[in-house]
C-alpha cells in the first residue's frame, strides 16, 4: 500500500492507497494537527494508531510520498517512514517527473502540494482548468487547454485574516468562522461573520474572474476545482467553482508516485532525486481521482 502525506503548515493529511489493483484506491484518509517540535516516535504512534483504529497494520505499508511545505518537519516525517512503515520516503521536490510543462520563471519554488494540485487536476478534469486550494494559504492554480502549467496566485487564508483581525481589534472578540444566515447583521458577532465570510467570498471570486478575462477566450470554459480543508465551506457560494474535491491534493501525491516509481527495497535507501527536467517530462494520467462532488 502506499502512504501518501500532505504536510501542510496547519494540517497534515495522510491518505492510504491501494496500489497493487488495476485501479489504484483511497482505503483510508486522515487529518491531523502539523506540529514543528512533535518527535519521531509522536508522529510515529500517533500514525501507527490511526492506522490500527481504521483496521489497517504499519507492516501494510510498502511505500510512502510526501509532500510538504514545512522544512522544519522533513527530517522527522522521513525517519517516521524508515522507523515505522521500513519504507524509504519519496519527497516531492526539484527534479521529480510531473508530467506537465511548467510555463513559469522558476519551476523549482512551485510548493510541492500546488504541484499536485496541479497534476491531479489535469488528470482528473483535463485542461483549461483552475484549482483555488483553500488552506493556511488560499491558492490558486492555472492550468492551460495543453496541461501546462501556467501559474497562479497566493493569498491568505480564511482564518489567517480572521486571527489578524482579532489579534488586532482590541474590541472585536473571537467568533466562530461560519456562513451566516444573512449579509445585514443585527449585532457584532453577526456583523463579523458576514464581514469574514462574505468578504471572502469576493476576494476568491474577484481573483477568478480577474484570472478568466486573462485568459481571454478559450475553445472551452476552464473548469474550476476546490480543494482543502475549507473548500465545502466556501465553495457553495461561489458564483464560480464548480466541484469540490476534497481529495486532489492526495491523488497527486498518488500520480507522482506511480510516474516516478522504480524497485525500492524497504529500509532506508538514501535521499530519493529523480535527475529528471520537471519541465520537459511528459507522461500520461496515473488513473482516475477519487473524492469529487459536483455543486
Amino acid at each position: 500500500m502506499l502512504l501518501a502525506l500532505d504536510v501542510g503548515n496547519t494540517n497534515t493529511v495522510l491518505g492510504l492507497y491501494h496500489i497493487d489493483g488495476t485501479t489504484p484506491e483511497l482505503a483510508a484518509h486522515w487529518r491531523v494537527t502539523t506540529h514543528r517540535a512533535r518527535t519521531v516516535d509522536e508522529y510515529g504512534v500517533l500514525f501507527v494508531h490511526l492506522f490500527e483504529m481504521s483496521g489497517f497494520a504499519a507492516g501494510q505499508v510498502t511505500h510512502t510520498i510526501i509532500a510538504s511545505v514545512v522544512p522544519p518537519v522533513d527530517s522527522t516525517l522521513r525517519r517516521v517512514c524508515e522507523k515505522y512503515f521500513r519504507v524509504d520516503p519519496m519527497f516531492v521536490e526539484p527534479g521529480i517527473k510531473t508530467g506537465m510543462p511548467m510555463l513559469i520563471d522558476n519551476p523549482t519554488e512551485l510548493g510541492a502540494d500546488r504541484l499536485a494540485d496541479s497534476v491531479a487536476a489535469i488528470a482528473r478534469y483535463g485542461g483549461p482548468c483552475i484549482v483555488v486550494d483553500f488552506g493556511t494559504a488560499t491558492k490558486f492554480e492555472v492550468i492551460s487547454p495543453r496541461g501546462e502549467y501556467l501559474g497562479g496566485a497566493i493569498a491568505p487564508g480564511l482564518g489567517l485574516s480572521a486571527d489578524a483581525l482579532f489579534s488586532h481589534a482590541a474590541r472585536l472578540t473571537r467568533v466562530d468562522i461560519k456562513r451566516p444566515a444573512k449579509v445585514i447583521g443585527t449585532n457584532t458577532i453577526g456583523h463579523l461573520q458576514s464581514g469574514i465570510f462574505f468578504g471572502y467570498i469576493g476576494l476568491v471570486d474577484g481573483i477568478i474572474e480577474r484570472i478568466l478575462n486573462e485568459l481571454g477566450q478559450l475553445p472551452q470554459q476552464p473548469r474550476i476545482i476546490a480543494t482543502g480543508g475549507l473548500a465545502r465551506m466556501i465553495a457553495a457560494d461561489s458564483r464560480y467553482i464548480q466541484e469540490i474535491d476534497e481529495m486532489l491534493t492526495l491523488d497527486g501525491l498518488r500520480i507522482l508516485f506511480e510516474r516516478n516509481r522504480t524497485a525500492r527495497p524497504r529500509g532506508r535507501g538514501g535521499d530519493y532525486r529523480s535527475g529528471v527536467d520537471a519541465s520537459r517530462v511528459q507522461g500520461a494520467p496515473a488513473g482516475p481521482v477519487s473524492g469529487a462532488r459536483k455543486l
